[in-house]
């Protein structure tokens, strides 16, 4: 085994990814906690819970706190601790008011299909198999409680009656419609249909047939029925949480302000006619004193208890740093006198006069002050260590900010990757909403949203600008799998060519565009056969880059998005990602002009030496993201082991060797970016550090 301080110097900062996000993505994470902090919170809250689970009536909570005071990291915290009690539903920030309902229900939906820890079957199964008709021993002589399950999912006519006798006095919304849906989730073949349309998908018509059903949800007041369903019928079971997450991103009203009632009013409408949810509302406390007096006072009085997160306390702060170093303290050979070294007490204590901090910043000064401490063990100083670090004061040099930002770009995007796996699992607002935020940020001119107007489909246009243009360009992007749907977009689309004769539309869809006798399809071919209008067929890989950007855009509007030691905000983001260049790599962008002299894909090439051709290209940029990621983690540590280094590279690209990694190191070695302090030694001795050139 290795001494503590040469473990230091190996490894990279254990303070570095402090960032939460929406619970479900930490489901295999393994984020230290620290007990003590808010759990006056967490108390309240799990007793609010027990509450709703006796008397089944919904309450709401208004949680509340500054940037950094760990408000969705408790969120996750009460997934973990209370979801053998109840079911959770992680709802993050709707895109269009108007469609407030469609995105609660999808948002409910696609929680329900998370997997808890420690359990085979999905959040939905278990609401469905703790429903109180599967409990019920009068169905059958004979039957044990266990079997009822099964002999009411065997015959599909049976399940649905009794599923209506036993909650013939709840107003079930669509009863048969939604009992059969609710007996399509006992059967593995069609449970993916079934959770698609429950959670609001325009199915085909194919897929409708197969459901038995004629067709999707097909309003606002549908959507908001269905999700009224679970809590009409869920008296016996748990309840179920909805968690309203990162507010500074939702639908904002004509003034650009947010528009807080939409949510509000949803709030209402569940509290007062539903049954079996807590709602919990996370809210930055000066965004709520800047917008309490919109709120009707009806509205306000909704909310059952509102929860203030407090500041922490320094032996708090310390339990923080000791929960980071553990893992490096548990590798050496001897343990060190303090849980906290190389850090110590009085640290804290000199930047905290009031004694007071909240557990980003404290994550802040222990990332500081290790990254000054192993720069002095590099340089072998003499004498006792003494941090410099002054949080107003400090401040990353620009390029080392840059290599920081493309670090935080791969962890998040690793992250989307594997969180969207396909194009459908986004609504179209939702998409058009993540392209709005690339445009601006690229400063494109002319944005204009919606760019269809006096359709229902307006949320899924926006119209932009370009200097090569004369006219508007429009965008139109639909997944909608109906065909019904799909000439519906397409009729909207020529009334817009027909009033407009200078623009140019650009429909953006990836699934199919239906069969030549359809009149969507006669339609689609009438206005983009043979005319300046485009069909783009996005990758999924675009839709991963414009959901990475679109997640640390809501960071950076909510206060939390950090770049090293900095707080970066929304017009900091837009400019690191226009000087890192990264959303180039975006080929949805590219298709749409976005950047000059990359216009959309040539059609003329050989079929077969354009595949060729784009897979050498792929290779070749792979590479180098890789050997730039390399360099970027160098840079921002300064020092490192090269085995750390190896290791690191290998866990964010899993196609990467350590033999390819090596080389890697090598040839940076070769061109004097980086340097070996100990070339003699073994490699898992060596130590490579950053050469900061002159320019």
């Amino acid at each position: 085994m290795t001494s503590i301080d040469e473990l230091i110097l190996r490894s990279t900062n254990p303070f570095d990814n402090y960032r939460s996000v929406n619970f479900w993505d930490q489901q295999q994470a393994t984020e230290p906690t620290v007990t003590s902090i808010h759990k006056d919170a967490i108390a309240s809250i799990e007793a609010i819970l027990e509450q709703v689970a006796l008397d089944h009536r919904t309450r709401t909570v208004r949680l509340e706190g500054d940037p950094g005071s760990g408000k969705t990291f408790l969120l996750g915290r009460l997934k973990r601790n209370l979801n053998s009690k109840a079911f959770f539903a992680y709802i993050p920030p709707f895109p269009q008011s108007d469609e407030i309902w469609r995105h609660i229900l999808r948002y409910t939906v696609n929680s329900l299909l998370e997997v808890p820890h420690q359990q085979q079957d999905s959040q939905l199964l278990l609401w469905l198999k703790s429903l109180s008709v599967f409990k019920q021993r009068s169905f059958g002589k004979g039957l044990r409680q266990n079997s009822v399950w099964d002999w009411l999912k065997s015959d599909r006519q049976r399940f649905i009656r009794n599923l209506k006798e036993t909650y013939q006095r709840a107003p079930i919304y669509n009863a048969d419609t939604f009992f059969s849906l609710l007996h399509d989730l006992t059967d593995p073949k069609l449970y993916p249909l079934a959770c698609e349309w429950l959670k609001g998908d325009d199915l085909s018509e194919e897929s409708l047939e197969q459901l038995g059903l004629r067709h999707s949800i097909e309003s606002e007041e549908a959507a908001y029925e269905i999700l009224a369903n679970f809590g009409r019928i869920s008296i016996a079971t748990q309840p179920i949480v909805l968690c309203f997450d990162q507010l500074e991103s939702i639908a904002c009203l004509p003034d650009g302000s947010l528009n807080l009632q939409a949510l509000f009013n949803a709030n209402t409408r569940i509290h007062d006619e539903n049954h079996n949810f807590l709602i919990i509302i996370s809210i930055i406390i000066n965004t709520w004193k800047q917008n309490e007096h919109r709120l009707e006072q009806s509205h306000k009085d909704r909310i059952d208890q509102h929860l203030s997160l407090r500041p922490i306390t320094i032996k708090q702060a310390q339990s923080i740093w000791a929960t980071r170093l553990f893992p490096l303290h548990n590798r050496a050979q001897y343990q060190p006198t303090s849980v906290i070294y190389p850090l110590k007490r009085q640290y804290l204590e000199a930047e905290l006069p009031s004694g007071k901090t909240n557990p980003r910043n404290a994550l802040l000064i222990g990332r500081d002050i290790f990254q000054q401490y192993k720069q002095w063990l590099a340089k072998e100083s003499k004498g006792i260590f003494q941090p410099t670090y002054r949080p107003e004061q400090h401040k990353n040099e620009r390029s080392e900010l840059l290599a920081t930002f493309k670090l935080n770009w791969v962890e998040e995007l690793r992250k989307v990757q594997a969180r969207i796996t396909n194009i459908r699992q986004l609504s179209s607002p939702e998409l058009i909403r993540m392209l709005q935020d690339a445009l601006v940020a690229l400063q494109v001119e002319g944005i204009e949203t919606p760019f269809l107007t006096k359709t229902k489909y307006s949320s899924y246009s926006l119209g932009y600008q370009l200097p090569s243009q004369t006219g508007k360009l429009g965008v139109i992007w639909t997944e909608d799998l109906n065909m019904n749907s799909f000439f519906n977009v397409m009729n909207a689309c020529q009334k817009k060519v027909q009033n407009q004769t200078d623009t140019i539309l650009q429909l953006i869809r990836s699934e199919g565009v239906g069969k030549a006798s359809n009149k969507g399809h006669k339609l689609y071919e009438k206005i983009f056969t043979g005319s300046a209008h485009c069909h783009l067929i996005p990758s999924l890989d675009s839709v991963h880059y414009l959901g990475t950007y679109h997640n640390l855009v809501k960071d950076a509007r909510e206060g939390d998005l950090l770049v090293g030691s900095e707080t970066v905000g929304l017009k900091g983001l837009q400019a690191l990602i226009r000087e890192s260049q990264i959303l180039e790599n975006c080929q949805l962008l590219q298709d749409l002009g976005i950047f000059v002299g990359q216009q959309a894909r040539e059609d003329t090439k050989d079929l077969s030496n354009q595949e060729q051709d784009q897979a050498s290209e792929d290779s070749q940029d792979e590479l180098l993201s890789v050997k730039d990621y390399l360099l970027n983690l160098v840079q921002t540590n300064r020092l490192m082991g090269r085995q750390v280094l190896v290791q690191n590279l290998c866990s964010q690209f899993t196609q990467v060797q350590s033999s390819q990694a090596e080389q890697l190191i090598e040839q940076l070695f070769e061109e004097k970016q980086i340097s070996i302090l100990n070339p003699k030694e073994q490699l898992e001795a060596q130590l490579v550090c950053f050469v900061k050139t002159s320019s």
